[in-house]
């Protein structure tokens, strides 16, 4: 069953677990240290194309041995984080980047510094987004109603 689960709130009809993404959860951590593509697919609620479009973007590099793929831990961990950096509303792009300053001098306090301050520029992002929704929804609203009534004045 996927880890990357739909999370019933009485805010939201569905979303992803959060905890598991960012490592929080029990479920986060895995003692195996070799995956298959079709462990991941079903762990992480992904298709394996999916999989192989994220290798093809050189997000994740698994070890081949004949047709098959292996996955190292240090992928697993990256797909944890290219599927929160999706979830927060990142390009790829923009994922890779993140992920990459880990291996840069100082690469975990670095990467954690960028992440926090993109983070805070796209949560600015995404309320404004909300701003502008919430307005199209209201003129919306208006417009509808307009609309029923001038139907109601043709009918009567």
């Amino acid at each position: 069953m996927s880890n990357v689960k739909p999370v019933e709130t009485a805010d939201e009809a569905s979303s992803v677990d959060i905890d598991f993404l960012l490592g929080r959860s029990k479920e986060a951590v895995s003692t195996k240290s070799v995956f298959k593509i079709g462990d991941l697919s079903k762990e992480f609620g992904v298709t394996l194309r999916t999989l192989r479009f994220y290798e093809d973007r050189g997000l994740l590099s698994p070890e081949r041995r004949g047709t098959t793929r292996l996955y190292s831990r240090q992928d697993r961990v990256r797909l944890r984080l290219i599927l929160l950096a999706k979830t927060l509303g990142f390009s790829l792009t923009e994922a890779k980047q993140l992920i990459e300053i880990y291996h840069q001098p100082n690469g975990r306090r670095k990467q954690i510094e960028v992440a926090l301050e993109r983070f805070e520029e796209q949560q600015q992002i995404l309320y404004e987004q909300r701003q502008e929704i919430e307005e199209s929804i209201r003129a919306m609203t208006v417009s509808i109603d307009h609309l029923r009534q001038n139907l109601a004045e043709l009918d009567s």
